[in-house]
């Protein structure tokens, strides 16, 4: 039996589910709700320029009251495996974020798959660091301090926006924060992987997020690096990072792993694991001591690797 962290036995009550088709369509149909707006952070809803025959993208702008520039900002991805979810989903922290490291919070909306495959999402994701480079001053944004950050899809999505604006060259990301990142296809043919205590994110719901994103199946060869940032071959000259993820998590292996290539790459990489802590925890119980110490362990990396 899964031993669970002290602070999230009541995990052992969470039903075993997995997303299909019915299960991700039943989600999108709900709207996201967003609570009143905090009278010391204000909130904005922006529609970014969207890729070359793209539509728009929607942007959620979060930025405390009275903040004075330039300051750093973090360009925020949610997750949902890809097929699933808003910036709704992550309104608590990117407040916190804003609020208390005294930055700008950029939150994505972009399209899901899979009605919008690969490289869909993550085009949407650069249009709008694109879009927050460019209009940096009149934001009070400071353009050399951009982090780039999501969870679970969205830390795959940070993790591959960080590659490809690497690789264009056009746009400097002073750190990532990626928080239980999915980001490798190939966690899906494993035949050895047994993970105990996996609440969330199972194995059926990895496959069909991937098969949705990729448009194909998992696993087989010619998948971009940009999409499953974990095929990158070389992983020399990106900025910093910090990944965080626990050890009941189906992408544990995958994380820990993507950690250790950086560093030996030579790129600074803090790497937490969380004992006994499953997917998608902090969300799932977010009072819990755990997810408080897990969120100031972000914080305080942001705060480190932008000079806040």
């Amino acid at each position: 039996m899964a031993r669970f962290h002290p602070d999230l036995t009541l995990a052992r009550m969470i039903p075993p589910f997995s997303f299909g088709p019915r299960v991700a369509a039943l989600a999108n149909s709900r709207a996201p709700s967003y609570p009143a707006a905090p009278d010391d952070v204000e909130i904005e809803n922006v529609d970014v320029p969207g890729p070359a025959g793209a539509p728009a993208v929607p942007a959620r702008i979060y930025r405390p009251r009275g903040l004075a520039g330039p300051a750093p900002a973090l360009l925020w991805i949610h997750g949902g495996g890809m097929i699933i979810g808003s910036p709704a989903q992550d309104e608590r922290t990117s407040i916190a974020f804003a609020r208390v490291l005294g930055l700008t919070v950029v939150s994505v909306d972009y399209r899901l798959a899979p009605q919008h495959p690969a490289p869909a999402a993550l085009e949407d994701c650069y249009a709008v660091l694109s879009w927050t480079l460019r209009h940096a001053a009149e934001r009070g944004i400071d353009p050399d301090r951009i982090a780039v950050g999501g969870a679970s899809a969205g830390g795959g999505l940070a993790a591959g926006l960080t590659l490809l604006a690497h690789d264009r060259g056009e746009i400097p990301v002073a750190f990532q924060l990626l928080v239980y990142p999915m980001i490798d296809d190939r966690t899906v043919t494993r035949t050895d992987h047994d993970v105990p205590g996996v609440r969330m994110w199972s194995k059926k719901s990895n496959r069909y997020g991937w098969t949705s994103y990729l448009g194909q199946e998992p696993g087989g060869a010619g998948i971009s690096a940009y999409a499953a940032p974990a095929r990158r071959e070389d992983l020399g000259g990106l900025p910093p990072a910090w990944i965080g993820v626990g050890t009941f998590d189906l992408f544990h292996d995958e994380d820990v792993a993507y950690a250790r290539r950086l560093r030996d790459a030579g790129v600074p990489c803090e790497l937490l694991v969380v004992d006994g802590a499953f997917h998608g925890f902090d969300a799932v119980l977010p009072k819990k001591k755990v997810t408080a110490d897990f969120w100031r362990a972000q914080a305080a990396a942001l705060q480190r690797a932008l000079d806040l």
